[in-house]
């Protein structure tokens, strides 16, 4: 009987210390998994830190091939009988026919198309381009438009490295063509991801305007 409960102790021992053999090689099987993967990451790291401190700088060209404008006169009448009740309201559509040029040995993806205007009283006013589903009312409101107009050029665009885009980008300021051709500064600011904001100065006239930028 004494025999038989020594030889279940010994039985009982060898599995507890079986177990805890097993668990050891367990944790170190793990240990010897997540070692790589750690080294894996850092050295991962370490190549796109060189990438961006060392790549090409960030450079994108952009070019306004020409422009053209459409003034719009609204009256907006009163049910008031009292004379000069009525509202006008002054607008101006800016067509600019904008190309960007990828020179980078990566893709650039169009983010958004913003303007700022800085008129001859250094007012300052800033717009967003027209969207593309907004089109079609613009130029049911302002038929004159539409034969001014061209092929949009659209946000979220996918540019391959050596390609270029081009296309139309429409803006609206609350002014008159008098301010318009008066103003000390038009600037087109070209927004990418994972780049930034690119400005280029809309022309006085329709004559061809280039910009190279580096960042």
């Amino acid at each position: 009987m004494q025999a038989s409960k020594k030889s279940l102790r010994t039985s009982f021992s060898l599995a507890i210390l079986n177990r805890v053999n097993a668990l050891k090689f367990e944790q170190h099987g793990n240990r010897n998994f997540i070692a790589p993967v750690l080294i894996a990451f850092l050295l991962l790291g370490i190549v796109l830190a060189l990438v961006i401190r060392r790549g090409p700088p960030q450079t994108v060209n952009l070019t306004i091939t020409h422009t053209a404008i459409y003034p719009t006169h609204t009256v907006f009448k009163s049910d008031s009988l009292v004379v000069g009740s009525d509202k006008a309201e002054d607008n101006l559509y800016v067509l600019a026919n904008l190309r960007v040029e990828d020179p980078l040995r990566l893709p650039l993806f169009l983010k958004d198309f913003t303007a700022t205007l800085l008129t001859a009283d250094d007012q300052e006013l800033t717009t967003s381009a027209a969207e593309v589903k907004d089109l079609s009312n613009i130029y049911t409101s302002f038929p004159a438009l539409k034969p001014l107009s061209s092929a949009p050029l659209r946000r979220e665009t996918l540019i391959a490295p050596g390609d270029t885009a081009e296309g139309m980008v429409l803006l609206q300021f609350p002014i008159t063509v008098d301010t318009w051709n008066h103003r000390k500064s038009a600037v087109l600011n070209v927004d990418l991801y994972h780049i930034g904001a690119f400005p280029i100065t809309i022309p006085l006239n329709s004559k061809k305007i280039s910009t190279n930028f580096g960042q």
